[in-house]
């Protein structure tokens, strides 16, 4: 059996802990919006501190697909961002990781070029999506 990797995610004030809660059940690191002193922070804020803490941004808002998308076709603010984008109900949000983890690990491990986004997964209530 393989290693798993261990990935850090930083959860947007607006993700359920449950999904805190699978996140690190699954052996990965969380950091929490609302711990590190920042709710209510403008979208940008929350991205830079997500990349600042070297962490894939977990979210539900719908704003961050647009930012992660345009920061992944240029070489702009948030380049290095990396987003696992909840367009799920909250209340289905926590099962639907679950779902997803190997590939959300699969994918954090697929080798990139130098400059691009390392992660941009999208999980919906039927579907789960990798950008590359």
């Amino acid at each position: 059996m393989t290693d798993r990797p261990q990935l850090r995610f930083f959860l947007d004030e607006c993700v359920p802990d449950s999904v805190g809660r699978v996140l690190s059940d699954s052996g990965h690191f969380v950091i929490l919006l609302r711990e590190a002193g920042a709710t209510g922070s403008p979208d940008p804020l929350v991205c830079a501190l997500a990349e600042a803490n070297d962490a894939i941004l977990v979210s539900l808002d719908g704003d961050m697909k647009q930012i992660a998308r345009d920061a992944g076709v240029s070489k702009g603010r948030f380049a290095q961002l990396s987003l696992l984008k909840l367009s799920c109900e909250a209340v289905h949000a926590a099962s639907r990781v679950a779902e997803a983890m190997t590939l959300v690990e699969h994918e954090w491990m697929v080798p990139r070029q130098a400059g691009e986004r390392r992660l941009f997964v999208e999980i919906r209530k039927s579907v789960i999506r990798t950008f590359r």
